[in-house]
């Protein structure tokens, strides 16, 4: 079993982020660098639901970011600071500051779409890609919410019963639960790009891993977007919903299964 020393920190775009760095005993199998999802942390989506314990108990060394204005990173108020290129460039720097070479890419929702910028925009830094809880949704940009609330607005208004779309309130509530800046997480949410370019997509050329929840009505359907990247592999998992998935053994499961026959595939 592992233990968690001091937290560890580097600078990006005039930033400081906080980051776990977890090895196993032994020559790791490979990296997985882990990108959490909007208006949570490192410590929540990583360390307390399983999956830095069992990628080191699986061999992996795993490093895990708090992504600006998150978590233990610095949290800015602008919205011009949270820019997609931004932002993945935050997980380019990570890889470049441990001089990391290539690794394996898991990011879950925002994470995700920042995963695969990364992928599209730095493809020499990524051996294979895992995208959580996205699906179909992610080719059409569909808003967010059904009403005309927008995530900044629901984050930031002290009328908490004003917020009647569904999703926007499990979203305050889960950044109330967690205790984030939510003025840095309205920022966050007005400075980000969701959609994804077909065309981009199916110029992809890294081994891809998408996975949802059945009912995961923020993602849509995982086939409909693995189907819009070349060979990628697709995994529904059964009753859960965005925020189930996570922590759940099947999709712990799929993900070592894809890891593994990826590394026999690449002949490590």
């Amino acid at each position: 079993m592992f233990t968690f020393a001091a937290m560890a920190t580097f600078q990006s775009g005039g930033l400081t982020l906080a980051y776990d760095d977890i090895a196993p005993m032994g020559t790791p199998l490979g990296v997985v660098v882990l990108v959490h999802g909007f208006a949570t942390n490192r410590a929540e989506n990583w360390r307390r639901l399983g999956w830095l314990s069992a990628l080191e108990r699986k061999g992996y060394r795993a490093i895990a970011l708090d992504l600006r204005g998150h978590g233990e990173s610095d949290k800015p108020h602008d919205a011009a600071a949270y820019g997609r290129d931004q932002m993945a460039g935050d997980i380019v720097g990570l890889i470049d500051h441990l001089d990391l070479g290539r690794v394996d890419l898991l990011g879950y929702s925002m994470g995700a779409h920042l995963s695969l910028a990364v992928a599209l925009d730095a493809p020499g830094r990524v051996n294979s890609l895992i995208l959580g809880g996205v699906g179909g949704r992610m080719l059409t940009g569909a808003a967010l919410s059904k009403t005309p609330m927008t995530m900044a607005e629901a984050l930031t208004t002290e009328d908490v019963a004003s917020i009647t779309d569904p999703t926007l309130r499990g979203f305050r509530q889960f950044a109330d639960n967690q205790g984030e800046d939510r003025l840095a997480l309205a920022a966050c949410s007005q400075g980000r790009g969701v959609s994804a370019d077909a065309e981009a997509l199916w110029g992809l050329r890294v081994p891809t891993l998408v996975a949802a929840g059945s009912r995961d009505e923020l993602a849509g359907d995982p086939q409909a977007l693995a189907e819009a990247i070349p060979g990628a592999k697709a995994v529904t998992l059964p009753a859960c919903d965005h925020f189930s998935a996570i922590p759940h053994a099947l999709f712990k499961a799929a993900v070592f299964d894809f890891l593994d026959g990826w590394e026999e595939e690449d002949g490590l």
